[in-house]
């Protein structure tokens, strides 16, 4: 049973109070591990074709929460690793879901992320999906650097199965009766496998049993599961000057997110034909997004994400029960609160 379902009796839970401040204090250990992967990240997008090495730099004054390479780094540092190849593979993490963002907004017709232009409004699409692709290609090309073939097929592996998730995606864009399992399946693949990935990887660094390794790749899958969920609600809840971006942008891109699924499959008349009229338009009037939100609350289909949210933090936080306590576990024991606690 997913654990939306699981969960469905259960009342809503009250996010904890984490702000970006407390991650940063979490997270002080790897302040300037992380520094150093935004150099790396500048260092490497360095080209004798200057409109390469120009919007590396603008992607980075975007800012980011860099939380994948966070979770790479902390999860290095729990299985003892101090060695320089952390940096290096939470530098081509950072690659990766760049690439990957760049050219989502591409394929979403997104013009804004983090409450500027994106990439391709300001550089036009075909020199951002060659970005996008040399950004891909130079994440393997980094992760070459060091003979660990085991790393290497993880990390192609991810990449594939995220591509695979954006095909996947787009096969069912448009669908209003698309079922949570079917939801699941593309947030897995295109959000949660990078999570996942990230963790493994920085407990392979490290001393770690196999079965160790197992247990930080379910706590990444259950925090990027966790992580979707909470942007899908934010599409409903959240303002759009936090948020840097419109919101309901996922219903005017036809995308059916876990809090509109279960509304529709409430079985209501009127909140079905409105939703079907908003996906097939790809629009949707201030009115017509009152009535949407309001519906949402009538269904309590926003506590029904809330508590899938919940429910995936809460297997996160179970898998680290296989590592003995630290500063560094404590530090991947509160992210997942701030994954559903933040509201940006």
């Amino acid at each position: 049973m997913n654990p939306a379902a699981a969960s469905a009796q259960a009342p809503a839970p009250k996010a904890p109070n984490l702000s970006a401040a407390t991650l940063a204090q979490l997270f002080e250990p790897i302040r300037d591990d992380l520094r150093e992967v935004e150099r790396e990240f500048a260092r490497h997008v360095q080209s004798q074709v200057s409109v390469i090495p120009a919007i590396g730099s603008y992607i980075q004054d975007g800012g980011g929460k860099r939380i994948r390479p966070a979770v790479l780094l902390m999860a290095a540092r729990m299985a003892g690793y101090t060695g320089d190849r952390a940096v290096l593979y939470a530098s081509v993490i950072e690659f990766i879901h760049t690439a990957t963002l760049v050219h989502d907004d591409i394929i979403d017709e997104s013009d804004m992320r983090r409450g500027r232009d994106a990439v391709h409004t300001r550089y036009g699409n075909h020199i951002t999906v060659l970005f996008g692709d040399f950004l891909y290609l130079k994440s393997m090309s980094l992760a070459l650097t060091h003979d660990t073939l085991e790393i290497v097929r993880l990390l192609c592996d991810v990449t594939l199965r995220i591509v695979e998730g954006e095909i996947y995606q787009l096969t069912k864009n448009g669908a209003v009766d698309l079922s949570e399992e079917e939801h699941f399946d593309i947030v897995r693949r295109k959000t949660a496998l990078l999570f996942a990935g990230s963790a493994r990887i920085g407990g392979m660094l490290g001393a770690t049993t196999r079965e160790q390794q197992e247990a930080l790749w379910d706590y990444g899958l259950n925090i990027g599961m966790a992580f979707q969920i909470v942007d899908d609600l934010l599409d409903f809840t959240g303002e759009q000057e936090a948020l840097g971006k419109p919101v309901g942008g996922d219903l005017r891109e036809g995308k059916m997110t876990l809090p509109v699924i279960h509304l529709y499959a409430g079985g209501e008349e009127r909140a079905q034909t409105l939703l079907r009229r908003v996906v097939d338009a790809r629009s949707v009037s201030a009115d017509e997004w009152r009535e949407i939100r309001s519906l949402l609350t009538q269904a309590r289909s926003l506590e029904y994400a809330q508590r899938a949210a919940a429910a995936f933090v809460e297997r996160a936080k179970k898998a680290l029960q296989v590592f003995p306590p630290s500063d560094a576990r404590d530090a991947l024991l509160y992210l997942p609160d701030y994954v559903v606690s933040r509201d940006r």
